[in-house]
């Protein structure tokens, strides 16, 4: 454990001086996280991803720093194998790895952080217990070492709600702890990205840590748009509560006020995006198409400011062509997705299923008896397989007038959780869809087939969020010193 207040005092009088705070960013994704970050004035120095898809996708779209190697910047590569040391090397960054980077930021796996606990914080300074043979705790351990190699002034973590309940840890306090213990000034807060301009019900919580010297707990962005939460979401921000302590480090960030402009909606960011029916019509078409290919917009006038927004991002600006226009080929559930009515999910989705098998049944002649080989073969090209006591909510028709449900990492294997809500088009999302309810502008390319972009999709943080974040960030940062530190230095 260390503590370097003297490095940190020289980073902070830098960005006083007008210098864009440094980022380094691990577990980076594609480049959600940094996407904001930059947008609000960060400079985006170095990341580590283990995902070769992903971290192929965060070169397209980030310019490496003057100097760098192109191969070295978009080479993936496993935070647990790739100490700070190395990745300065590696990168051919002319300063030293103290010096290098401002900002920590980090959207580790919530296993990393599990089985710290309080009474165990002692093994972080290198004492033997049973902690350190667990395999869970070793990338929380090798952030630590990266926290310790660096000096961040700023730390930024961004993880699921569940984090807060982890086997029977809230987390958040113990790597708040643990951070206090380097000279840091923490706190974490929960944040529902439709509250910032995000058309997607997405919550999240976020952990900051501040060089002690800027004085006050970190601060968290208020909303900038309204929306009454649906009962489950509210249900599960709720069941999160009950584990953060009255006296712990939890930042209470006002509710958002009916005053603000509305949340954006599913129809308000997905209209004007090309009418997609090619899966139906010309399913040869959509086969041979890639996720690069382009089409033109649907609508090119009347846009919302979301839409022009999506389309005019500083450096991801697009013409009158967007990518990213594809779908899976499911011709079985084409007609389900047409009759669904908007909000339904996959119980409701069965019945109507089982209509058009008894349909398809009573126009046959002669009929097939019940459970012969014929009868089975129709079934199974009318009624998909799944239990809908199982999986009550496998599928969803989106609700236009509403922001989209959270999506996935899995949305690579199952898009189903977001049917589009225009019935004449009857197929789930686009990859080009995914991303706008993710807030990716439309110029930002994805790299691998339509799977591994889904999956790259749903895994991000929603950048739109993470520059509402990084912009209190940068205002805490032009903070006086409440004292000078370079007495403190480790």
């Amino acid at each position: 454990m260390s503590y370097r207040a003297d490095i940190r005092a020289r980073k902070l009088e830098r960005i006083r001086a007008k210098g864009a705070p440094r980022v380094l960013e691990l577990c980076s994704g594609c480049g959600g996280m940094s996407l904001g970050l930059a947008a609000a004035g960060f400079e985006l120095v170095a990341h580590v991803e283990h995902d070769e898809g992903a971290a192929a996708s965060y070169a397209l779209n980030f310019a490496k720093p003057e100097g760098l190697d192109a191969d070295a910047w978009s080479k993936a590569r496993d935070m647990e194998a790739v100490s700070a040391d190395d990745l300065v090397e590696e990168l051919g960054l002319e300063t030293a790895t103290a010096e290098s980077f401002d900002v920590l930021a980090a959207g580790l796996p919530c296993q990393a952080f599990a089985r710290i606990g309080r009474s165990k914080l002692a093994s972080v300074k290198g004492e033997e217990d049973a902690y350190r043979n667990d395999p869970r705790a070793k990338l929380y351990k090798r952030f630590l070492e990266y926290v310790d190699a660096t000096q961040p002034v700023v730390v930024l973590i961004e993880n699921v709600p569940d984090i807060l309940n982890f086997g029977g840890h809230n987390v958040p306090e113990e790597i708040c702890a643990t951070l206090e213990l380097r000279g840091y000034l923490t706190g974490y807060t929960l944040l529902n990205a439709a509250y910032y301009g995000v058309p997607q019900m997405r919550e999240r919580l976020f952990l900051v840590a501040v060089d002690r010297s800027l004085g006050g707990r970190p601060e968290f962005p208020t909303p900038t748009h309204y929306l009454d939460l649906p009962s489950g979401y509210q249900h599960a921000r709720s069941v999160a509560m009950r584990h953060v302590p009255e006296d712990g480090r939890f930042v209470k960030v006002e509710a958002p006020k009916a005053t603000l402009p509305p949340a954006v909606t599913v129809r308000g960011a997905l209209s004007d995006l090309p009418f997609v029916s090619e899966h139906v019509k010309a399913p040869s078409d959509m086969r041979r198409r890639k996720v690069s290919d382009t089409q033109p917009y649907q609508k090119f006038t009347d846009l919302n400011d979301y839409q022009r927004l999506m389309r005019e991002w500083p450096g991801f600006r697009t013409g009158g062509l967007v990518a990213g226009n594809v779908v899976r080929l499911t011709p079985r559930d084409f007609p389900i997705f047409r009759a669904m009515p908007v909000g339904a999910d996959y119980p409701q989705a069965r019945k109507i299923a089982e209509k058009l098998f008894d349909t398809a049944l009573a126009s046959m002649d002669p009929k097939p008896r019940k459970g012969s080989k014929r009868w089975e073969e129709v079934r199974a090209e009318h009624v998909p397989p799944y239990d809908p006591g199982k999986f009550p909510n496998k599928w969803w028709k989106l609700d236009p007038a509403l922001p989209s449900r959270t999506l996935t990492a899995h949305m690579g294997k199952d898009t189903y959780s977001h049917i589009h809500w225009d019935s004449r088009q009857q197929r789930t999302v686009t990859v080009r869809e995914a991303a706008r309810l993710q807030s990716f502008p439309d110029g930002f390319k994805f790299s691998g087939a339509m799977n591994a972009t889904y999956k790259q999709i749903g895994n991000a943080v929603p950048p739109l969020l993470a520059k509402a974040v990084a912009g209190k960030l940068k205002l805490l940062l032009a903070r006086e010193p409440v004292r000078a530190t370079i007495d403190d230095a480790a």
